[in-house]
């Protein structure tokens, strides 16, 4: 069965069965991202997304100020007294800090307060540790420097039957003051902690901000969103970067927007920033410019410079060997959480959240239901060369995702549409492939019944092929003839079997005879006299009587008892290889060529009528002196009368014009397949008009 059937042609019952499969398919994935998917089966698309477009971060908005591994052989390890916070917090609010974020907690006071020192050194005398008693507390020196510069303290949010819960953590809002409020109140869903630990309260009283830094990562481990509205004790809290974004915009009031399902975007100022339900935004990931990250010690040592915070968002945090704030990104399998809020900052200042908008879900749902009852219904009915279209239709359903992706920050998935939808396709193609198997297997069997009828025949012809070129000498044979000669032949039949044959044989003088008869007409007749032809002429010539003598015995034989009065055309050529003396016979047939010097010339030998045309006639040997090098070409009719399209005839100039062609080098070989694919390439696919054999033969000189 070959082509397509259209859709009328199609069994109602195997187009039934390719539905079916198509539908069960597409069921049973969207079964599987219902349980397994969740709302974005996509994520690591999205992941792919962000590398391929990540946001470009400018560096007028934020700055990083890492307690790194230089800081820390500069200053001491960590924890550094807070006196030292201090004066790296006044330091950076002198060169022009809008908002600064102190990304670590202190729940208790300071190690290194004088009270403590004293503590630790009883053999001091009373006056001196009196003395040193009365110094002031680095917590005081601190707490100063938070109540007058632009602070926002950091606060992470315990859950229950974790290992902070009850101890330093708090649960009471009042131990928890919040200086933004958040209006009206999130809806249920946001993130929700029972405890935070938080500072101290000389430092939470007067800070201008507190904000929620943590937030589970998604489930694959990497953190693709921050909170920006949770619910810690029950009070409504904002999000680390929010409230640092707050401070620097100078706003009092955050809003929080409620949508269908929860919590659907948060308002600050004149910016609206897009929310998950649970209160966390999706971020948009880029690289922080190198020039915005510094080292703390290059702040606290080195000179002010009035340009490298000024009007900008600085946060403050440990960067160094240990440190357990370190999580992985899309773009980043390893990084310092700080660099995630300050990411989180520039995109609420600078506009880089994501959003997947509350239509995607049942759109994606939607088009994947589309896709899969299309194709239920056109794969079975759709032909072959059209397939490629759905892949084509999946590759540009992905990029037109990707385009939202990077030109308006939407995330809508294409793998559930196409989960959906590729897995009817998959299953119907795959049910219509079975179905086309089973009807080209009953169709097989049809014509299995018509095949046998005429494979009787064809056999039958196919033997008479085979035992007629099994008549003929191979190329083996014809190599092995004598090493003075090179000789090479073939034929071709117009039919399964025909009328043409040639022959090489050593006769018992020591020559070597070559011949290439024609028997008029075609097919099978014309094939059982040329058996005949071919196995009188080789016993004629090995009597040994001379090739005059042996052609008038040839006719006489063909001859007796051939009622259907048919002839043959024969050119006889008998070499001698050890002196290159040869004789020709030709009896009607195309003369021979001669190839000498590269020039290619016809002999035109005297020779008379074709076999058993006129009775005994005296058929005369001519002789040919043969150089080194020289060589003789025999066809058939099938050669010089091949017939084009158009109805020209292949001609003696052209056969001349493939041997002039050949050069010096030339094979018996090689002339045989350049002259047989000339003819055959002049027909140009038609139906060859007669049998075409060919023989070359060149004499090398004395062995």
């Amino acid at each position: 069965m070959t082509g397509s059937k259209s859709g009328s042609d199609v069994d109602p019952a195997s187009l039934r069965r390719v539905r079916i499969a198509g539908a069960a398919a597409a069921l049973a994935i969207a079964i599987l991202l219902a349980l397994v998917g969740g709302d974005t089966p996509g994520e690591r698309l999205f992941d792919r997304f962000q590398k391929l477009h990540p946001r470009a971060i400018g560096s007028d908005r934020v700055a990083v100020v890492l307690i790194d591994a230089e800081s820390l052989r500069a200053v001491g390890p960590w924890p550094w007294p807070r006196y030292t916070i201090a004066r790296l917090v006044e330091r950076i609010a002198a060169e022009g800090a809008v908002a600064i974020g102190l990304d670590m907690v202190f729940p208790e006071t300071d190690w290194s307060s004088p009270a403590r020192f004293v503590g630790q050194y009883p053999e001091l005398d009373l006056a001196a540790a009196a003395a040193i008693a009365a110094l002031p507390s680095g917590d005081v020196a601190l707490a100063r420097v938070i109540g007058t510069k632009p602070v926002v303290l950091a606060r992470a949010g315990v859950a229950a039957g974790s290992v902070d819960a009850g101890g330093v953590a708090a649960g009471d809002a009042a131990q928890l003051p919040i200086e933004a409020s958040i209006t009206p109140a999130p809806p249920p869903g946001v993130l929700a902690f029972p405890q935070a630990l938080a500072s101290i309260p000389d430092f939470e009283e007067v800070a201008r901000g507190q904000g929620l830094v943590n937030g589970a990562p998604d489930a694959d481990g990497i953190v693709r969103r921050v909170p920006l509205v949770a619910s810690v004790a029950g009070r409504a809290t904002p999000g680390f970067a929010l409230d640092l974004a707050r401070v620097a915009l100078g706003v009092d009031a955050i809003g929080a927007r409620p949508g269908a399902s929860g919590l659907a975007a948060v308002s600050l100022g004149d910016r609206l920033l897009p929310v998950d339900r649970d209160g966390r935004m999706r971020l948009h990931f880029g690289r922080i410019p190198p020039a915005t990250v510094i080292s703390a010690v290059d702040v606290l040592r080195r000179p002010t410079r009035a340009d490298r915070f000024r009007g900008k968002v600085a946060i403050i945090g440990l960067a160094s060997a240990g440190t357990v704030d370190i999580v992985a990104t899309p773009l980043q399998p390893e990084a310092y959480g700080m660099l995630v809020q300050a990411q989180a900052v520039d995109a609420i200042l600078g506009g880089g959240a994501l959003r997947r908008p509350g239509w995607a879900v049942p759109a994606e749902w939607a088009l994947g239901v589309v896709l899969a009852l299309l194709a239920i219904a056109l794969v079975p009915r759709a032909h072959r060369r059209w397939w490629p279209l759905p892949v084509l239709a999946a590759l540009l359903w992905v990029g037109g995702s990707f385009a939202l992706f990077a030109g308006a920050g939407l995330l809508i998935d294409p793998i559930r549409p196409l989960a959906i939808g590729g897995a009817a396709f998959a299953a119907a193609a795959a049910a219509a492939g079975l179905e086309g198997a089973r009807a080209q297997a009953r169709l097989r069997a049809v014509l299995e019944q018509e095949r046998l009828s005429a494979a009787r025949t064809a056999g039958e012809l196919e033997a008479a092929r085979d035992i007629q070129r099994g008549m003929l000498p191979g190329r083996a044979s014809l190599a092995a003839l004598d090493p003075a000669l090179s000789v090479d032949a073939l034929l071709e039949a117009a039919q399964s079997v025909g009328g043409d044959f040639y022959d090489a044989l050593r006769l018992p003088d020591g020559r070597i005879a070559l011949l290439v008869g024609d028997v008029t007409g075609k097919g099978v007749p014309a094939a059982l006299f040329m058996a005949l032809g071919k196995a009188l002429t080789a016993g004629a010539l090995l009597r040994g009587r001379g090739l005059e003598a042996a052609t008038g015995d040839l006719a006489r034989d063909l001859s007796r008892d051939n009622s259907e009065a048919m002839f043959v055309t024969l050119l006889l050529v008998l070499v001698d290889p050890l002196t290159g003396r040869a004789e020709l016979m030709n009896a009607g047939h195309e003369n021979p060529l001669l190839l000498r010097a590269g020039a290619v010339a016809a002999l035109a030998l005297e020779g008379g009528p074709p076999l058993c045309a006129v009775d005994d006639f005296p058929y005369v040997a001519e002789p040919l002196a043969l150089q080194p090098g020289d060589g003789l070409l025999l066809v058939s009719d099938g050669v010089t009368e091949a017939q084009s399209p158009d109805g020209d005839f292949f001609g003696h100039r052209r056969l001349a014009a493939v041997l002039e062609a050949l050069g010096a080098d030339w094979t018996p070989a090689i002339a045989c397949s350049a002259l047989a694919n000339a003819v055959r390439d002049f027909e140009a696919g038609g139906e060859p008009s007669d049998d075409l054999t060919i023989l070359a033969m060149r004499w090398r000189g004395p062995a």
